[in-house]
């Protein structure tokens, strides 16, 4: 079977397995532990397919008969996902689990929820209220070791634009501290743009696209980018510049930065235009989309009386020019052997994120990620 004719059999399989999820009578849901997710801005790839890969953890076979998943959108707006999260208690709810836009904002409303013995869940992001549970990697070390690469790639001494993601967010905050804090110890090292990317392709096309409106691609030294290393280096394809003269950039895990990473000239199925192998120099991190399906499963966890850690680190998946590595199908042993980038065959949105491998999640794969459909 050709792959697209697959995908789009996973999808329709997917679609019918959710659609199966949606109208189960009100007897089974009955039986069912009550769990919402809470998502805050979905505006990019990443949000699109974290919330795949937990309606995919919620449709596997070890947890379907458990868990009656609802899903609300507050957008990044604070107080309406206070709001939300309030009227999910009071429609019942068992557990929550959230993508929050602060780590502070929802406390209070996460503080009542707690004391009704709702288990509240934090995925990705923080929330500081002792009673939440969260799980994330560590966002500092990201913007750390990502900011110290570059300042090695540039010999301690450049001109860098960075990129940033959704303010506000715990997310955010870490790394762009983190990294500028790398930066201020290397007085040579110049931060000479600086824009909201939103960890959003478009955006960081636009917001490049201004600065560059006040210096040109001479005046830059690297990149520091959230989010937009593939669109950088598409810009800068699109400008005239040779593979082997494209700014390094420390940033992102999407399935096309990672696929510019490998080395020029590699057979890729699938590639084109800018979405190919060009060896840009880089280093390539995300924050796992599976941590929400992870948060998920624990929450199930513990409404079944296990004890979970208040608090799970995953491990950052960090990738270079070094050890880049192609997954030429996408299996679960493929991904287990350690390949961290897919054939453009197999993801056609060079958006998509690439880390979605987790030993913690083995019920969910790269079918969960494309299109919501849980491992056999």
């Amino acid at each position: 079977m050709k792959y697209g004719a697959w995908i789009r059999r996973a999808a329709f399989v997917a679609g019918m397995a959710t659609t199966a999820l949606a109208v189960g009578t009100t007897a089974q849901a009955a039986d069912k532990y009550k769990i919402f997710l809470s998502m805050s801005y979905i505006g990019n790839d990443w949000q699109a397919e974290a919330a795949n890969m937990i309606k995919a953890m919620a449709a596997h076979k070890s947890l379907a008969d458990k868990v009656d998943l609802q899903v609300q959108v507050a957008g990044p707006n604070a107080q309406r996902q206070i709001q939300q999260i309030n009227a999910m208690v009071q429609a019942g709810a068992q557990a929550i689990v959230v993508y929050p836009i602060s780590p502070t904002a929802l406390n209070q409303v996460v503080k009542n929820a707690c004391d009704k013995g709702v288990k509240i869940f934090a995925y990705d992001a923080e929330i500081t209220e002792p009673c939440a549970y969260n799980v994330h990697m560590d966002q500092e070390e990201a913007g750390r070791v990502t900011a110290e690469w570059l300042v090695d790639k540039l010999g301690g001494k450049g001109n860098v634009v960075a990129i940033t993601g959704v303010p506000g967010t715990s997310v955010d905050d870490q790394r762009t501290k983190a990294a500028k804090d790398v930066f201020a110890k290397h007085p040579d090292i110049k931060i000479v743009g600086e824009a909201v990317g939103m960890w959003s392709q478009a955006v960081a096309r636009t917001e490049l696209s201004k600065i560059l409106g006040t210096r040109g691609w001479d005046e830059i030294d690297g990149l520091w980018m959230q989010v937009g290393c593939y669109t950088a280096a598409s810009m800068q394809d699109e400008a005239g510049i040779a593979d082997d003269k494209k700014l390094p950039c420390a940033g992102e895990g999407s399935n096309g930065h990672r696929t510019q990473m490998l080395p020029a000239g590699t057979e890729v199925e699938g590639a084109n235009g800018t979405y190919r192998p060009m060896g840009y120099p880089s280093i390539s991190y995300a924050s796992p989309p599976y941590s929400g399906a992870l948060a998920l499963k624990l929450a199930v966890d513990v409404l079944d009386g296990k004890e979970v850690e208040k608090t799970t680190i995953l491990p950052l998946p960090l990738v270079t020019n070094e050890t880049v590595k192609l997954c030429e199908e996408g299996t679960w042993e493929e991904m287990k052997a350690g390949c961290n980038v897919f054939n453009p065959a197999i993801v056609s949105n060079p958006g998509w994120f690439a880390s979605i491998f987790s030993d913690q999640t083995p019920e969910i794969g790269l079918n969960a990620a494309l299109v919501g459909q849980p491992e056999e």
